[in-house]
């Protein structure tokens, strides 16, 4: 994952994000995520790339027994630490791709908006796998293949200052895509939806939703936010691990 999460002055804006300062309530995916999650009463949780905390905080609260959150920045971890009061979450500064993903260990592994920062999906697909426990769910959110694609990932614009469309370009050429966020350069990747989907089947995962993230109902009237249906921004989905027969 990108290493400028703990620039002091990109960390600082990013604090300063709805989503940072309101948590899940200002997430626009939320609503959609939270129905896609099992039964977490007593169940085993990572959260691979936690930020703040606030789905281990929420897994805590739905009655999980033991959340392990991982994330490669320092200064996200010592804020996760400092909103969380629970001893059944526990934080480790690690980035995803060093964990040890022990063998059928986890009840659920989520992961939100972390694993577009991911150069090789492959990998990971193949340690959630052998990390779940047979049954065992795997929710995630990244960044949509056409929004990743986009040039810049902004639109182009009217003259008069209004968006026209969105633009992608290379969208058979993964790999790095730079584009300011927060009045910085941020290094994503870009991967198609073949190699998202067909890279869990692989592994043999068995696919159970894929959502495209829309914005809220509620949120509509905000200014914007009705743009934010010309285009997917966000891929919700919900793979497990088959129980042994």
């Amino acid at each position: 994952m990108s290493g400028i999460y703990d620039a002091a002055d990109f960390f600082h804006a990013y604090a300063e994000m709805s989503r940072s300062q309101e948590g899940l309530a200002a997430a626009g995916e939320w609503p959609q995520m939270r129905l896609l999650l099992p039964s977490l009463a007593g169940a085993s949780v990572l959260d691979l790339g936690c930020g703040y905390g606030w789905h281990c905080r929420y897994a805590a609260e739905q009655g999980a027994a033991h959340v392990l959150g991982l994330d490669a920045s320092l200064r996200m971890l010592e804020e996760a630490r400092f909103r969380t009061q629970s001893d059944t979450v526990h934080y480790r500064l690690c980035p995803l791709e060093d964990y040890e993903y022990p063998e059928a260990t986890w009840d659920l592994v989520l992961s939100n908006l972390v694993l577009h920062y991911v150069a090789d999906l492959t990998p990971i697909w193949g340690n959630v796998f052998r990390t779940l426990k047979p049954g065992g769910v795997f929710l995630f959110n990244i960044e949509h293949p056409i929004f990743t694609a986009g040039i810049n990932q902004d639109w182009l614009y009217s003259l008069d200052g209004t968006p026209s469309c969105w633009p992608i370009d290379r969208y058979f050429c993964p790999g790095p895509r730079e584009t300011r966020f927060l009045d910085h350069i941020v290094r994503k990747q870009h991967h198609t939806l073949t190699q998202i989907l067909m890279g869990l089947l692989r592994c043999g995962f068995r696919l159970e939703a894929v959502e495209e993230v829309r914005p809220p109902e509620e949120w509509l009237n905000q200014p914007g936010m009705r743009d934010e249906l010309r285009r997917p921004m966000m891929l919700l989905v919900r793979a497990c691990r088959p129980k042994i027969t």
